[in-house]
């Protein structure tokens, strides 16, 4: 038997799917006017520039950024054509490949940063009260470990 919504949980549940969905694409808007960065590329070189010699495996780095490995790699390709990155053998594995965050990814990254978090702090967290960013932050924990584990 099917636990249908009620009224309220339906309309919390359209709320999170349209904040969530509004939020992304509001502050991918923002890096792309900006620093000429999607979402998906500040994401990449975040991930990159807080790793060890500031270089992740292509598997890896699809995992961390929760991208399919088809999707990174061509994220990989263009922001590699302009630049962020570049691509290496893996030394453990010469299978495998590494893409590394080169200076210039470095330095647009520091440029977007302050732009980003203010956009992070504007559309989202200066919103709530502390009380309810704990509340959304606990909450979206457990959903996320419940998640992971499946």
């Amino acid at each position: 038997m099917t636990r249908w919504l009620t009224k309220e949980q339906q309309a919390h549940w359209r709320s999170w799917i349209t904040a969530s969905r509004v939020l992304n694409e509001q502050l991918s808007r923002e890096l792309q006017e900006k620093h000429g960065l999607t979402i998906t590329d500040y994401q990449i070189l975040v991930r990159l520039s807080e790793s060890e010699n500031r270089a992740n495996r292509m598997s890896d780095l699809a995992n961390l950024t929760l991208l399919s490995r088809s999707r990174l790699s061509h994220q990989i390709d263009r922001m590699e054509a302009a630049g962020l990155v570049s691509r290496e053998v893996c030394h453990d594995d010469r299978r495998g490949q590494l893409a590394v965050l080169t200076n210039a990814g470095m330095k647009a990254l520091v440029a977007a940063a302050p732009d980003h978090v203010e956009g992070v702090r504007k559309h989202f967290v200066d919103l709530l009260t502390d009380a309810e960013y704990k509340a959304l932050g606990n909450a979206a924990k457990k959903i996320a470990d419940h998640l992971d584990g499946l």
